[in-house]
């Protein structure tokens, strides 16, 4: 029972979607109105820039962490990835907005794996700041970091359930940038300015 609510508990929290509540509560917008109209932090961010995307980032990931934590906690390692996972579809698809599209996992995976495989999470973060810096594509960013999440979690060993957390959060990742892969390959993606 503790085990089934821990999973419940991961997808309420993935659930929150900080990317619509943050921006309706102080400017008074709908973030589904404006840029890619994705209620996630890297839309908050193209958007308002740094004053409301890095909040709404550090809260997409805080709630993965609590999440994946609150799982350990429940039932170790594979009610950890469980609620991980849930949080990750509550992301996606959170019932605060009627379960229509929210946000792409990111920052709610990266928070995940900061719970369940630490260091294999502060590689990645290194990886997406570098990959960010170098190119400003948060979208290729991202789909370089999860591949790094699939291999990094084989590669340290981690125990089978955090590498198949690693290996299905990072193809869930990059399915839901294939329009981002598109742009990519046509030359439309939308590169970050630094200076806002």
């Amino acid at each position: 029972m503790t085990e089934a609510l821990a999973v419940l508990g991961g997808y309420l929290l993935g659930s929150m979607p900080f990317g619509y509540w943050v921006p309706r509560l102080v400017r008074g917008e709908d973030i589904r109105t404006r840029g890619s109209g994705n209620v996630g932090a890297s839309n908050v961010f193209r958007v308002y820039g740094r004053s409301l995307g890095v909040p709404v980032a550090a809260l997409d990931l805080a709630k993965g962490f609590a999440a994946a934590s609150l799982g350990l906690w429940a039932g170790g390692a594979l009610i950890g990835v469980l609620a991980a996972a849930a949080a990750m579809i509550g992301h996606a698809r959170p019932v605060f907005l009627g379960f229509e599209k929210g946000g792409k996992m990111v920052a709610t995976a990266g928070g995940a794996t900061l719970a369940l495989a630490p260091l294999a999470a502060v590689i990645c973060i290194a990886t997406w700041l570098v990959m960010f810096l170098v190119t400003r594509y948060a979208s290729l960013a991202s789909i370089v970091t999860a591949l790094a999440l699939a291999i990094l979690v084989v590669v340290l060993d981690y125990p089978w359930p955090i590498i198949a957390f690693g290996i299905a959060g990072a193809a869930a990742v990059i399915a839901l940038h294939r329009q981002n892969v598109r742009r990519l390959l046509g030359g439309t993606e939308h590169r970050f300015g630094l200076g806002r």
